[in-house]
């Protein structure tokens, strides 16, 4: 069948012009301009969805000096125009939108969409520009609710569609490193593993947005360049107010995914590839008090997963607020564990992660032991692994098939916080089905994994 517009023979272009090599994607010379530049007509045409913050970073790197050639940036889409302010300026060719829902209705240049709007809109976004069969980068946590990841990783796969999410830090080599590390026997078979950040606060005077508040009684007038109902969107519709924005959004149960969604993709993914993790077989978690508004001050939450193959169970332990596992003995008096870590804990050794990326310890181990050997590729940056793939390259690290399953696993322990649950959790920790995406021993729980959407919208 021959293509029915210009658009749809863009996107065929882009997904079936290139090949690959040892990883890297490469152009075929008869698709390249004179000179060697890309021809306008054979760029990839990105829209932002959420353009201030984040996304006007995601576009940075897209525009970059070592991208600008393949990408070109044609919408800007944000429902808060002084937010926005940054990106069209910067991008005074892209065309405008407040709502995304008509942007990638009316738009039909679009080939890709770059997600970054708060937590509670990413599926929306990024399932409907699946659905249309454009490429999609989205933010982290993916999704607000466990069910969403699965659903969106699901539409992913189904509409063969090229997709990221924004862990950037799955592409960097301290991530192979550690995986390395792991493969060479290092430190023996992993059976415990701690990750821990200082979010949402560090301390009384450097709050990174609140928790642990209630939901404020007064209702001010919003700023004029703020559509507050698109902001809202699919959310249980509440007035203005400015505790939720910009970025405070994610204390709240609403609007955010809490500490655990903001830092969880980023700090569990190294680890996840390291030791070959799946889904868990159970959740459990404790805080400090929570309501029905926020997010708690301090949690930890507790997953277990079973062995796989050769590697044996293992546990591993989230920690926010400021909280952190014991000081490991093997750390030197004087060095500190970081605000925020990991620490993996196997037969034969321990693994800290601090600024210099994964390191034995002690010191005088790391020293021993040295660099374990280059067994895995390295990537060629986070946002080109994506555009590559938009252009029929290899999957990009962080894709939708496995990323969704990794969001799944880090929203699972926000579950596990709820304030309805709390008392009952105190007598039970939560066994998870992840194949079947349920919770077995409390089916109350399983309300928790998905959310209701205000009228108009729908997933």
């Amino acid at each position: 069948m021959q293509p029915t517009s210009k658009s749809h023979s863009r996107r065929t272009f882009l997904r079936g012009a290139t090949l690959t090599a040892a990883g890297f994607t490469v152009l075929p010379s008869h698709v390249l301009g004179l000179g060697g530049a890309t021809p306008p007509s054979e760029k990839l045409n990105v829209a932002g969805i959420g353009v201030g913050g984040q996304g006007a970073g995601d576009l940075n790197q897209l525009s970059s000096e070592n991208l600008r050639d393949t990408v070109n940036i044609v919408a800007l889409c944000d429902v808060d125009q002084a937010r926005a302010a940054g990106s069209l300026k910067r991008f005074p060719g892209a065309k405008p939108h407040k709502d995304f829902r008509k942007m990638l209705e009316e738009q039909k240049d679009i080939d890709a969409v770059v997600v970054a709007t708060p937590d509670h809109v990413h599926a929306f976004a990024s399932m409907m520009a699946i659905k249309l069969g454009k490429h999609v980068y989205c933010e982290k946590p993916l999704t607000h609710s466990v069910w969403e990841a699965r659903q969106v990783a699901l539409a992913a796969r189904e509409h063969k569609v090229a997709t990221q999410m924004g862990n950037q830090g799955q592409a960097s080599e301290q991530t192979r490193v550690l995986a390395e590390m792991i493969m060479d026997g290092a430190i023996g078979p992993v059976r415990e593993a701690h990750i821990w950040t200082d979010r949402p606060s560090n301390g009384l005077f450097n709050v990174y947005w609140p928790q642990g508040v209630e939901r404020p009684t007064e209702t001010p007038a919003g700023p004029s360049t703020l559509d507050w109902d698109l902001w809202i969107g699919p959310a249980p519709y509440r007035p203005f107010h400015p505790a939720y924005v910009p970025f405070k959004w994610r204390g709240w149960w609403d609007f955010g995914t809490g500490a655990l969604g903001d830092i969880g993709c980023h700090s569990f993914d190294p680890v996840f590839r390291a030791l070959k993790l799946g889904p868990p077989v159970s959740v459990e978690a404790s805080s400090t008090r929570v309501n029905q508004e926020t997010f708690p001050l301090a949690s930890m939450v507790t997953y277990q997963f079973p062995a796989r193959g050769e590697m044996p169970a293992v546990k591993l332990v989230w920690y926010d607020g400021g909280l952190r596992p014991p000081r490991p003995e093997e750390l030197e008096d004087g060095r500190t564990m970081g605000a925020t870590g990991a620490l993996l804990v196997g037969d034969r050794g321990k693994i800290l992660s601090q600024s210099r990326g994964y390191r034995l310890i002690p010191e005088s181990r790391a020293k021993e032991y040295g660099e374990p050997p280059k067994k895995l590729p390295r990537s060629p940056g986070h946002h080109r692994e994506w555009v590559e793939a938009c252009k029929g390259g290899k999957a990009a690290g962080s894709n939708f098939d496995w990323a969704g399953p990794l969001a799944e696993a880090v929203l699972l322990g926000n579950v596990a916080l709820r304030l309805q649950l709390r008392e009952e959790l105190t007598k039970r920790k939560l066994l998870w089905d992840g194949p079947g995406l349920k919770i077995t021993n409390f089916e109350a729980a399983n309300q928790y994994l998905r959310r209701e959407y205000r009228e108009g919208w729908a997933l």
